[in-house]
């Protein structure tokens, strides 16, 4: 008499991928699905007047002007300087970005530090208004 192993045997397998199967299932509702934010219009006609953001991933300064756009941020158009611990990216070492955040718009001028959304709108033009949900 040949015995089977016992992760050969179907009625294991078959409940071992049921099992797996299910908790598969469970973790993938438990992710968040990203929503829109409440200013995604705003931020949407930010970049399309030419604004873009240089910053770096460990200025707090930065992190609080992406807070202030929510869920919205992901529309803005943002260039990453910081590289490894010290260094700037060649792309804002040739933009001459000497601080964080630097807004560039799209006539050309600079603003440099945090800015308040309303300040924003009225240098690019753009509505702010918060989205209907």
């Amino acid at each position: 008499m040949v015995r089977k192993k016992f992760y050969q045997q179907p009625t294991v397998l078959f409940f071992g991928g049921a099992i797996i199967l299910v908790i598969v299932l469970v973790a993938v509702q438990r992710i968040p699905i990203a929503s829109g934010g409440q200013y995604d219009g705003f931020a949407q006609c930010v970049t399309q007047s030419g604004a873009k953001m240089y910053g770096a991933y460990w200025c707090p300064h930065c992190k609080t002007q992406k807070e202030m756009f929510g869920g919205s941020w992901r529309y803005i158009d943002y260039i990453e300087c910081a590289v490894g611990q010290n260094g700037q990216s060649p792309i804002c070492a040739n933009a001459g970005v000497t601080s964080y955040p630097t807004w560039e718009l799209g006539d050309g001028q600079r603003i440099n530090g945090t800015i308040s959304l309303e300040q924003l709108a009225e240098r690019t033009g753009c509505e702010l208004k918060k989205d209907e949900p």
